[in-house]
């Protein structure tokens, strides 16, 4: 344990300094001013700091206050040695920080006992931290495995979607990791660029739904065959509804409304605009533009720089503006993933 001495008579520093040498295996240092001690504060954490109140420099309750400034000492416990018996000098100390008081001059085996117990206390307090710290460490540990394992089973679930879907190639993790760069681009937060990554894979879940003579069918759908697949976003939301995670919530807001359009124009609810959730107004660029790049048995899939034309020519149409500028923005980091995945067919 660190002691720590402020007290500018050299017999006092010596004396208490000979006594806590004396009864236990304590580390001592002694200043005789406060702005000394104040500069070694900032570099070494004491055990217990004795500050004597009247010094030339800086009076003890001064130098308390700064003390208790700094963020390793709001617990540190702290001794006022003085010789004034004052009321309101006390009651100021203790409003500044100071733990206990010794008057001077002092017993020995007094100043040695207080310094004890507070040093006891100090070790109790030492070993909490350190618990406190160990049980943090457990639970992050504890939820990143949860956070694996919710991640495996998310990605699991997208792939039984996909080959029900067998025609998408990979389809869901493009429209995840084009949704992920929009997100960044559009500044928001690391768990919310996290949570999409996560959550657009699921856009199509209520495909599940949908019969496969439809989903699979190589020509043009008829009017009843094309309503049968729009069920796929209630088929969606219903699977996902009354998520507790942020992931499913999100989830499940991107299943039922990713076919909304920004002028109203789209399928759901005929949202409009900002009424339309981010996280479907963000997952429609990445889902449309995937779509446009892959050969579907109805379509040759179209050149990276046609799809994303397309885009562009959406703006303010079906897809908000400030997602397309997104889009825009993460328009080189997009081509590269793309190009890594052997998805473009032309590059201008």
């Amino acid at each position: 344990m660190r002691v720590c001495i402020v007290d500018d008579e050299p017999i006092s520093r010596s004396v208490i300094r000979a006594v806590l040498s004396r009864c236990e295996d304590y580390e001592v240092e002694s200043f005789s001013d406060g702005i000394s001690a104040l500069t070694r504060f900032r570099d070494v954490v004491f055990d217990l700091v004795l500050v004597d109140y009247r010094m030339s420099d800086m009076d003890g309750i001064t130098c308390i206050t700064h003390l208790r400034a700094l963020a390793d000492y709001r617990f540190v416990p702290v001794i006022m040695l003085t010789a004034d018996h004052d009321r309101e000098l006390r009651l100021s100390a203790v409003r500044s920080g100071a733990t206990d008081f010794l008057n001077k001059p002092f017993d020995p085996d007094e100043l040695r006992v207080r310094a004890q117990n507070l040093l006891s206390l100090r070790h109790a307090q030492l070993a909490l931290m350190d618990r406190a710290l160990h049980l943090d460490a457990e639970v992050q540990q504890a939820t990143r495995k949860l956070a694996e394992r919710e991640e495996e089973l998310i990605w699991r679930l997208a792939r039984a979607i996909e080959l029900r879907d067998g025609t998408t190639q990979q389809h869901i993790s493009r429209v995840a990791a084009v949704a992920e760069i929009i997100a960044r681009a559009l500044g928001q937060s690391k768990s919310y660029c996290r949570t999409i990554y996560l959550a657009a894979p699921l856009h199509d879940t209520g495909k599940i739904g949908i019969s496969d003579a439809v989903l699979n069918k190589p020509s043009a759908l008829t009017p009843d065959e094309r309503v049968e697949v729009q069920r796929h976003i209630e088929i969606g939301a219903e699977i996902l509804k009354d998520g507790d995670s942020d992931l499913i919530r999100m989830a499940y807001e991107i299943a039922l409304y990713h076919h909304e359009k920004w002028d109203g124009s789209g399928y759901g609810k005929g949202l409009v605009g900002t009424d339309i959730p981010l996280s479907a107004r963000i997952t429609a660029v990445a889902d449309v533009f995937d779509a446009l790049c892959s050969e579907r048995p109805y379509k040759k899939a179209w050149s990276f720089d046609e799809s994303y034309a397309e885009i562009l020519r959406q703006s303010g149409r079906h897809f908000d503006p400030h997602c397309v500028l997104a889009f825009t923005a993460g328009l080189d980091e997009i081509r590269r993933y793309y190009s890594d995945v052997v998805m473009i067919t032309h590059v201008a």
